[in-house]
């Protein structure tokens, strides 16, 4: 109230000190007094309605530019102690203030503006009632105060979706950019805040671009103050969601990586957080997963991967994933000490998303190198996977079972896995309510069951143990796989039946010659020429990942592989009993760039089917 009285005392002291005294109209002297009345008893006054308000609207539309004053300097005071939701009847007055020519006047509307503009409902109203455009004219005065004010509001109203687009359209934007660069930090705080709640949409994103938004954004990074640091990592991180604008940036700015890596070592924890989850975004094409390796990114990414604070380890473990889908990089991952503390968040139950990204991780780093998967296993990631998989959410047990699938494709191991028991806890599951972690249990399965250049010291003796059980054990998992719909599951039972029986195990064989459940359905499979409908379903796959769907089981081609492997198996059953063998080199593993059947299908007439069995069997990278 002091600063509001002695405005009205300066006026009317100007006036009697002059040669003549400029006359006020009656009703402008009614509201004066009635205003001084109020400001009085302001405690139990409401000034958004009624006589309070007429008496400062009539002030507002005052030709007086003192009484103008007073009146914006009332709407800043009242609006800075209080804000609710207000009428046309208010924001009228403060919008016709915000277009004075007086710096005064402007820089207090503006602030009662901004004030009522945390109001969600006064968001809307400011805008509908064109506040935009005094707001943008501010926004290029010389005054500081004006410009940080105005930018104020215009970061107040872009909080809410609807205005996010009319702000974009109104031609906020390049003031706003320029202003992010000015000497005042409240002004560039203001204006960095805008442009960060700017970058919420596709849209407005490119309008952003189009601004000449990027490389001020990029130069903020280095600023010394951690809410500039915040606002620009975080509108770069939404920036980057964009595959476009991340070839504009790794086209523009050189520099971009290093600011970040340096930041995830910032004092501000939300500046370490989003600066990780800015590299996660860029990490999603391969020339930044090789930059952020090569910046010595992955030195901080494992302190934060470490860290108590969820929202440090959410987004580091975000960042690992992406970074870890290179090949390259698989190994610097490991040797920088990743893999125990990947491991340690698979038990992270305080948040399903931190095990996903953990447990694609280590899937990523096991795909290419037998050195690697070598390590993993050694490390204790399978017997973790096999003390949780069971208990975790369904997400992860979809990557958890995708990432035995690829450690299962390495013959060296595959004993190893055999003896941690590792099937008591997939046969469960491939009869999971989820389509993908029942495929994905069934190719780890199946990856288990076969073997390059078997030898008769090979030991499938752990099949035979889970025969029956659990839950009905291979036996009951192979009958529903046969017996299903889904082409993509038969041509999995038949493939595995196929690899069990070639292992000349005699037990095994036993098993599957006498079983009344697998020979009818293997029958009607190597007789039926009616193709099956197929799905994307198992197939390893990340959710994050493209799905390799099996389309040509769906063909007579397709249905003629899973024909061809049923009639494979009923060789053997019917026959004299000889151990199975391969009838060309067996491929026997579930992976990029094998067949399933090669001993079946030869010649070129069946490369596509073999192309088939490729994309439905591979166990792809989790992006």
């Amino acid at each position: 109230m002091g600063i509001v009285s002695s405005c009205f005392e300066s006026c009317f002291q100007t006036r009697r000190s002059q040669s003549y005294e400029p006359l006020l109209l009656e009703n402008e002297r009614e509201a004066v007094a009635d205003l001084l009345q109020y400001l009085e008893n302001r405690t139990t006054t409401n000034f958004f309605t009624g006589s309070p308000l007429s008496a400062l609207t009539t002030l507002s539309f005052s030709d007086n530019v003192d009484l103008q004053r007073s009146a914006a300097l009332a709407f800043a005071e009242i609006t800075e102690k209080e804000v609710r939701q207000v009428g046309r009847d208010t924001l009228d007055p403060i919008l016709f203030l915000l277009s004075s020519h007086d710096t005064e006047v402007q820089r207090a509307a503006s602030a009662a503006l901004g004030n009522l503009a945390v109001n969600t409902e006064n968001k809307l109203l400011i805008v509908k009632l064109g506040g935009l455009e005094p707001l943008i004219r501010q926004m290029l005065s010389p005054n500081v105060e004006v410009q940080c004010n105005a930018v104020g509001c215009v970061t107040n109203l872009a909080t809410h979706d609807d205005n996010k687009t009319k702000i974009a359209k109104s031609g906020a934007l390049v003031p706003l950019t320029r202003l992010a660069r000015s000497k005042d930090m409240r002004v560039q705080r203001n204006a960095t805040g805008a442009l960060l709640n700017m970058t919420h949409s596709d849209e407005n994103r490119q309008q952003l671009v189009n601004a000449g938004a990027i490389p001020v954004l990029v130069s903020l990074l280095n600023s010394p103050d951690t809410d500039v640091q915040y606002y620009c990592t975080t509108a770069l991180s939404n920036i980057a969601v964009d595959g476009t604008n991340r070839k504009k940036l790794a086209q523009s700015e050189p520099k971009l990586v290093t600011s970040l890596v340096n930041l995830m070592d910032s004092s501000s924890l939300k500046v370490q957080c989003q600066a990780a989850l800015a590299l996660r975004n860029l990490a999603s094409d391969e020339k930044y997963q090789l930059e952020i390796v090569k910046a010595e990114g992955l030195s901080s990414l494992l302190r934060l991967l470490q860290s108590s604070y969820l929202p440090l380890i959410l987004s580091s473990a975000a960042c690992v994933r992406n970074v870890s889908i290179h090949p390259q990089n698989e190994s610097p991952i490991i040797e920088s000490g990743f893999l125990q503390p990947l491991i340690n968040l698979l038990s992270f139950k305080d948040n399903e998303e931190v095990q996903c990204h953990a447990i694609s991780t280590l899937r990523n780093l096991a795909a290419s190198s037998e050195k690697n998967k070598t390590a993993i296993v050694k490390a204790g990631a399978v017997q973790s996977i096999k003390e949780l998989v069971l208990e975790v959410p369904m997400n992860v047990q979809s990557e958890m079972t995708a990432c035995v699938a690829v450690l299962a494709l390495s013959d060296e191991l595959k004993g190893q896995l055999l003896e941690m028991g590792i099937c008591e806890v997939l046969i469960p599951l491939t009869n999971s309510p989820s389509s993908e972690v029942q495929g994905n249990s069934a190719a780890a399965l199946g990856n288990l069951s076969s073997k390059d250049g078997r030898t008769a010291t090979d030991d499938y003796s752990a099949f035979n143990d889970v025969w029956d059980k659990p839950d009905g054990g291979m036996h009951k998992y192979l009958y529903r796989f046969l017996s299903s719909s889904d082409a993509t599951f038969q041509h999995i039972a038949v493939w595995t039946i196929v690899q069990l029986l070639e292992s000349g195990d005699p037990q095994l064989i036993s098993n599957i010659r006498s079983s009344s459940l697998l020979n009818p359905n293997i029958r009607q499979l190597a007789t039926s020429r009616a193709s099956s409908p197929s799905s994307s379903v198992g197939t390893p796959h990340s959710h994050r990942s493209q799905t390799h769907s099996y389309q040509d089981t769906e063909t007579g081609e397709g249905q003629g592989e899973i024909q061809g492997l049923a009639r494979r198996i009923l060789e053997f059953v019917d026959g004299d009993g000889e151990p199975m063998l391969p009838r060309s080199v067996s491929t026997s593993h579930m992976q990029p760039g094998s067949s399933v059947s090669e001993s079946i299908a030869s010649g070129r007439e069946h490369e596509e089917l073999r192309q088939s069995v490729r994309d439905a069997f591979s166990i792809s990278r989790a992006h």
